[in-house]
């Protein structure tokens, strides 16, 4: 009998057969409380019903058109779409599946636009699972582990991340100046910047932590990228289409990129994904080197179409900050008084609750009970960070004021269980 890799563990122990909004449901109709959203995917929530309409009137009319073979009416329509809402300047898009497909195309074009082999990457991030960009990943070993040699030509510099330098007394401007002047180092001492063709980032670490990054360190990157003529790439693939409260992660730090890769949030589930820069810094790719088979799918375009109007007409990026502070506020009543939680940071509907021991060694085990104590309880999260130490809330944006309070009632009660 065939059964899944044995390397495919499951988070929760949930085995959904239908969802709606923020809940899913499993075949005995057990209600829980998604507060995962298939890893930041389903923004509009599950099966919104304007989503769930188009992707069906699609469906019944064109399900895939290659679009190096063919052009299909949602493709144009996107195309034309995300002009309004992606950076002024960034006018043209290649579209792929994946996170991991949008690194690659980022890293290709910065290498063949430039003619440099060097990509500079920051402590923390996490760019996706292929070799490319597993190699240009640092949130974690198990993601580039066993699989060596990987790409050559990546350069790893800090990310002013204060639960980090927790440990040494800094707080986050120290640590801006300390990666600031590492990546000064890098430059003299790693990657001459004549080598360099880009700096990729994200706005908030994802896997590293949901830790948000600093104006300052933001600005000196672009400062640099300016001075030596290398690329700014921004990975906006969990941070985009108002996760963070804004529309991209970006905006909250004045972050303007060359590259902007996207994907998860811009079809509420379905796989789509893409990077965008200036049609100027575009035309420098090499022909032939931007394509593949599913890339822009009909259906899934149909899809982002739907779920950027719900964004936009359910005033999705404005509820995403206002119960994004609610949340924030209530997870910090809910952990006050215990030691064991070192804090609760985030932007927006991107919450981390991170977990430490007595001796303010990483809280792994912590994390990891409070988590599976939570979907016992109805509430589904998820874990992230270096050591897995944190907790992470990610909703739908469609999440409601009551959902919030729910999730967090649920998630005080785990606390309580697993900490006393």
């Amino acid at each position: 009998m065939t059964q899944l890799s044995p390397l495919l563990k499951q988070a929760t122990p949930v085995v959904a057969s239908r969802g709606e909004g923020v809940y899913l449901y499993d075949d005995g109709g057990t209600r829980y409380l998604d507060f995962t959203a298939g890893i930041g995917v389903t923004s509009t929530g599950h099966c919104h019903p304007k989503v769930v309409a188009a992707a069906q009137q699609q469906v019944g009319t064109l399900i895939h058109g290659q679009y190096t073979t063919v052009m299909h009416r949602p493709l144009q329509q996107l195309t034309q779409r995300l002009s309004e809402v992606l950076p002024a300047g960034l006018d043209s898009v290649f579209f792929s599946n994946s996170g991991s497909e949008a690194a690659e195309a980022a890293l290709r074009l910065a290498r063949q636009a430039t003619g440099r082999p060097n990509i500079v990457v920051f402590q923390g991030g996490f760019h996706g699972r292929t070799v490319a960009a597993a190699s240009m990943t640092t949130s974690g070993t198990k993601f580039r582990a066993g699989f060596s040699p990987l790409m050559g030509g990546v350069v790893v510099s800090p990310f002013p991340n204060p639960s980090h330098y927790r440990r040494y007394g800094w707080d986050q401007d120290q640590a801006t100046d300390f990666a600031l002047r590492e990546l000064d180092l890098l430059l003299n001492t790693q990657s001459a910047p004549a080598d360099t063709a880009a700096f990729l980032v994200e706005p908030v670490l994802g896997e590293g932590g949901y830790v948000p990054g600093h104006e300052r360190f933001f600005a000196g990157l672009r400062e640099r990228a300016d001075a030596h003529g290398i690329l700014l790439i921004v990975d906006e693939v969990q941070t985009g289409f108002g996760r963070t409260g804004r529309f991209w992660g970006q905006d909250h730090f004045g972050l303007v990129p060359d590259i902007q890769m996207f994907a998860k949030g811009i079809a509420s589930g379905f796989p789509i994904s893409g990077i965008a820069a200036s049609e100027q810094l575009m035309a420098k790719a090499w022909p032939g080197s931007q394509g593949g088979t599913y890339g822009a799918n009909a259906v899934a375009c149909a899809a982002a179409l739907a779920t950027l109007e719900v964004i936009a007409e359910e005033h999705l990026v404005e509820n995403s900050q206002a119960r994004g502070e609610q949340l924030r506020s209530r997870l910090r009543e809910a952990t006050q008084g215990y030691t064991q939680v070192a804090e609760v940071r985030g932007l927006g509907l991107m919450v981390g609750v991170e977990f430490i021991n007595d001796d303010g060694t990483p809280g792994t085990a912590l994390a990891a009970a409070v988590q599976q104590e939570a979907a016992r309880r109805g509430l589904l999260l998820l874990t992230c960070g270096p050591w897995t130490e944190v907790v992470r809330f990610i909703p739908a944006l469609v999440v409601s004021q009551q959902q919030v309070e729910d999730a967090a009632g649920i998630f005080s009660a785990a606390l309580k269980a697993v900490l006393g």
